[in-house]
């Protein structure tokens, strides 16, 4: 008899700016049918894209700022404070700069701090568009909860000779105990937390330019999808869920497989 796998959550990041830092958290309380807490709550729009806040609908990623084009975001540090709404913007060659996304006064500084931070790379004025309820501004419309197998990314670390910074794939849980791409296998499954929580495999996830970029330094330095189209045979890593029921995730976690 095949033995299961001993998955574990190694860590929890959210995204709480399309495009910006990610932050680590201990834990997630997630909702059923709901979005990794506190992720892509917000996005900058690169000129106007159509967005309509009282009835969204899913755009595709281009028509915000993001690092598949605009790489230099990752020299900016940033952290959101979930009571207050303000999010802190630091920078090597520039004093830090806090705004309040909870206030039109203070979307319009962040988006104007973005507009002379990247003024040649704007398709028109940023705009700061905030998730109405229910919506997130995620690359896939499936796109609730993001799993990245950290076998897979050693793997893709021996495709490319380099080391490999697993936040390149920008994913809501990290996973230890897989074996490298066992994750692509699991669509269909539910993944089962003690604290409660089940979420159902929903889709692969497949990978753009955002991955050749340096987390740290901002350079596009590697060339992840076409080692991965080259070697597999396509671009995925990583998987997306739904929360079918609530529950708690934390770090140290062990996870079951269902189904």
């Amino acid at each position: 008899m095949n033995r299961p796998p001993d998955i574990r959550i190694a860590q929890l990041y959210r995204y709480p700016v399309k495009g910006l830092s990610p932050e680590r958290v201990p834990s997630a309380e997630l909702e059923t049918s709901g979005y990794f807490p506190g992720d892509r709550l917000y996005a900058i729009e690169n000129g106007p894209s159509g967005f309509n806040e009282v009835a969204p609908r899913h755009l595709p990623k281009i028509v915000y700022l993001m690092l598949m084009r605009n790489e230099a975001l990752a020299r900016l540090d940033t952290r959101f404070d979930d009571a207050s709404r303000t999010l802190t913007i630091a920078h090597a060659d520039r004093s830090p700069v806090s705004c309040d996304l909870g206030s039109r006064e203070g979307r319009d500084a962040l988006a104007a701090f973005l507009k002379a931070f990247l003024p040649h790379e704007l398709r028109g004025e940023p705009r700061v568009l905030e998730a109405p309820p229910g919506y997130r501004f995620t690359d896939s419309r499936t796109g609730f909860v993001s799993f990245i197998n950290l076998a897979s990314v050693r793997a893709i670390e021996d495709f490319v000779g380099s080391a490999v910074d697993p936040l390149r794939f920008r994913g809501n849980v990290f996973l230890d105990g897989l074996e490298p791409w066992a994750e692509l296998g699991l669509v269909g499954r539910i993944i089962a937390a003690p604290g409660g929580a089940r979420l159902k495999i929903s889709a692969r996830t497949q990978r753009c330019a955002a991955t050749n970029v340096d987390p740290q330094t901002g350079i596009r330095d590697l060339a992840i999808p076409r080692a991965l189209g080259e070697r597999l045979g396509h671009t995925d890593c990583g998987i997306y869920a739904e929360v079918i029921a609530g529950g708690t995730l934390r770090e140290g976690d062990a996870l079951a497989l269902d189904g």
